[in-house]
């Protein structure tokens, strides 16, 4: 019986250690990059910055810098801040009480007495750079790895398939759909996943002539790598590479930068279609993931080699910028919100607006995280 326990205990201890700790790396290097962003463009702007922290609740550990930024790590490892000189709270909320007791000094250094262009500028700066944080690791892993090369050819079409009703044959090429280039077999796979459901146009080379084949791809689920099951668009096309066919080729510094800013948008591009898939009826809320999700793919993929954990950072990054741009109160969107209100009204909203719209975006941002959740939870 105690044998059987320790090894009950050790093989938990195992898939803790195997999903927690890749989870953290990952997520501590986003969250970093992100809050780097607001640090860096508060400093050109002349803002102090009093503290910069990964994770929120009480210091585990930290030190003061030459400026007098705290930086600091702390107990509760899932986000972080910045909090600039002036911030009422974690989440920069004013205190026109405090402001407006501030010395003529302490206003020039204060984040609350910039102008609106450069307090947009600091907000807007986190989510930025987790973009250019996605773009340079996709860029990196062109370099290394190679663009790739399959040609978009079907080799196979499965009977009673989208691709089958659509007339598609052995042997065409796929070069364009919707009038957007396809080089590649994966370029046609992103397409048609995030586009289940909708019409699509697809130029085709068939027998030495440009044809046009309309396909609709079916909404179906599919198991990935890890066998993690995803709903997504399906034409029924299947592709085998030939023997002596490159899976990639070597690309340059500045086409890897391109390739890494396309992967970017098309993250960005998928996300936004994934969320009117789901008004529309054709995606699912149940795919949205949450904390759990995201360490059990965390996990999933250091156990599948560094590329794949470099390339779930690259993702989530990505994923975490586009989020934190959304209009919601207490996210940067929602500050980039009450500043276009600033601006359209030429005074800033009243601290109690402010305060009222924080607590609803605090609801929301809950309500999203329970729900996110227990869709990992049912998962």
């Amino acid at each position: 019986m105690l044998e059987f326990l320790l090894h009950s205990f050790n093989t938990l201890s195992n898939g803790l250690i195997g999903t927690v700790v890749p989870f953290l790396i990952v997520l501590t290097v986003v969250v970093f990059f992100h809050e780097l962003g607001h640090f860096l463009v508060a400093r050109w702007a002349g803002v102090k910055v009093l503290t910069f922290s990964l994770g929120f609740g009480p210091e585990l550990a930290g030190f003061n810098d030459r400026h007098g930024t705290r930086w600091r790590v702390s107990a509760i490892p899932l986000g972080g801040y910045v909090k600039f000189f002036g911030d009422d709270t974690e989440a920069s909320t004013p205190s026109t009480e405090t402001l407006s007791t501030m010395t003529q000094e302490e206003r020039a250094s204060s984040f609350h007495h910039k102008s609106v262009g450069k307090r947009a500028a600091i907000v807007a700066a986190g989510p930025i750079a987790n973009f250019i944080l996605g773009a340079l690791i996709f860029a990196a892993m062109a370099l290394y790895f190679g663009k790739p090369s399959t040609v978009a050819r079907v080799d196979g079409v499965q009977a009673e398939s989208a691709a089958s009703a659509a007339g598609f044959k052995v042997g065409d090429v796929i070069t364009a759909i919707d009038g957007t280039e396809i080089q590649t077999f994966s370029d046609m796979q992103r397409i048609v996943a995030s586009s289940a459901g909708s019409a699509l146009v697809f130029q085709v080379k068939r027998d030495g002539a440009t044809i046009s084949v309309n396909a609709t791809p079916a909404l179906k689920d599919v198991k990935d790598a890890f066998g993690n099951s995803h709903r997504v668009g399906v034409l029924g096309i299947e592709h085998k590479p030939q023997t002596g066919e490159a899976v990639s080729t070597p690309v340059g510094f500045f086409e890897a930068l391109k390739i890494g800013v396309e992967q970017v948008w098309y993250i960005i591009s998928g996300t936004f279609k994934f969320l009117g898939s789901i008004f529309t009826g054709t995606g699912s809320a149940k795919e949205v993931s949450g904390v759990i999700g995201i360490a059990k793919l965390s996990g999933q993929a250091a156990s599948a080699g560094f590329q794949f954990i470099v390339n779930l950072c690259a993702i989530l990054s990505v994923s975490i910028g586009l989020l934190n741009l959304f209009p919601i109160p207490l996210l940067d969107g929602g500050h980039l919100l009450f500043y276009g209100a600033e601006v359209a009204r030429g005074r800033p909203l009243s601290e109690r607006t402010q305060e009222v719209g924080f607590r609803i975006g605090l609801s929301l941002v809950l309500m999203l995280m329970v729900f996110a959740t227990y869709n990992d939870l049912v998962r």
